[in-house]
């Protein structure tokens, strides 16, 4: 039997740690004879996790310029990826969840008239400005699809909903639990070396609570961020004994207001408040694994504090992860002052309503994501 070539599209940190397991499912199937394209829509940061992962990309587009916007992005990806698609002409190409690579690599693909297989399919808000432009990211791969790997019964619910096929349709639960428990089990074995990382990157870690804080996405941009820092200041001087440590984005539309805002009044007057650079994918796990909550407007921690047994705090008025919500792992707080300041108050102050978000069950999945996707693959190309 002739093995199947699938081509894997991904540009972004979130998307390489989701993807990764899914890279090793495959190349361990004898069926497949598997290539990785990366854009480097991120490219520092994507390359920390490749090294993680060890990844090598067989075709690396090395797309990312400053001040690049989305059109220039999409355009850059699409002619890109589709000059890989010719080369290497592929059986299958795969891509992940709601970025601009991912969307712009199922357009070149179907261009191509290469089938397109979808991970993490079906979240939706129902919102197609929030958050901006993920959600229609999403919704435009999903249309182009031809295998949609849907993380939950509920994010299959949707895919059912907009009339995608049934037998198109694949529960698998999300690779990012397929990840996360790898990392957890590789950080946990070098304590002292993680512990000395995150001395390197500003924060000595401490025998205290610690609430992990992290927010980049572009519709807080301007007042949601100012409120954020806000907020930030305000817990960090109510609860002296708590650590509150930030890996701050890259993004000049994040750096401006904590810089602003936060900065100032680091060390004297908010000795607990840790302003930091952004960490590599296993710190980062690492540090997770030691705080209290994690407060945040990221989708995939969403997934993973819950796998750890971490309250998540969710800065946004909607999510396309409901079911973190409904189970009792995570609830939304907004871009706002008051309420974020509400909302990790009691968590730090109610035991009881702590235990209850710690314990609850997280509903994404046992961390088998990706050989399920692998066995599906091998059951379904060519059939």
């Amino acid at each position: 039997m002739s093995r199947k070539r699938v081509l894997l599209v991904f540009g972004t940190r979130p998307e390489a740690v989701k993807m990764a397991p899914v890279v090793h499912a495959l190349r361990t199937a004898e069926r497949f004879e598997t290539a990785v394209c990366v854009t480097a829509q991120h490219r520092q940061m994507l390359d920390q996790v490749l090294a993680f992962f060890a990844l090598q990309p067989e075709f690396d587009l090395d797309l990312m310029r400053p001040g690049q916007d989305l059109p220039d992005l999409t355009g850059r990806v699409l002619r890109g990826v589709s000059d890989v698609l010719a080369k290497w002409k592929p059986d299958l190409v795969l891509v992940h969840g709601d970025t601009t690579t991912s969307m712009a690599a199922a357009l070149a693909a179907f261009y191509a008239q290469i089938p397109v297989g979808h991970v993490e399919a079906g979240l939706r808000t129902r919102d197609k400005r929030a958050p901006f432009p993920e959600e229609m990211n999403r919704r435009i791969t999903g249309s182009i699809a031809d295998f949609h790997f849907a993380p939950t019964e509920r994010a299959r619910a949707n895919l059912l909903a907009e009339s995608t096929p049934a037998e198109q349709i694949f529960v698998t639960g999300n690779t990012a639990i397929d990840a996360l428990f790898f990392a957890r089990d590789r950080v946990a074995a070098q304590d002292a070396s993680y512990a000395g990382l995150l001395r390197d990157a500003g924060y000595v870690a401490r025998d205290r609570r610690l609430v992990v804080v992290t927010a980049h996405r572009r519709e807080n941009f301007g007042a949601g961020f100012d409120q954020i820092c806000a907020a930030l200041a305000e817990l960090a001087a109510s609860f002296a004994d708590v650590d509150f440590v930030y890996p701050v984005h890259l993004n000049p539309n994040v750096r401006g207001p904590v810089e602003t805002l936060l900065a100032p009044r680091v060390g004297k007057e908010l000795p607990n408040l840790f302003l930091i650079e952004p960490l590599p994918y296993d710190p980062f796990v690492y540090l997770m694994s030691r705080s209290t909550l994690l407060l945040t407007d990221s989708g995939g921690l969403q997934e993973e504090g819950p796998a750890l047994g971490k309250p998540v705090l969710v800065m946004r008025e909607t999510t396309e992860r409901p079911e973190a919500i409904d189970a009792g792992t995570a609830r939304l707080v907004g871009a706002d002052r008051e309420r974020i300041v509400r909302g990790v108050s009691r968590l730090l102050t109610d035991d009881a309503d702590y235990r209850a978000m710690a314990t609850a069950v997280n509903p994404y999945g046992d961390g088998t994501a990706a050989r399920q996707i692998a066995r599906v693959l091998a059951d379904k190309l060519g059939s």
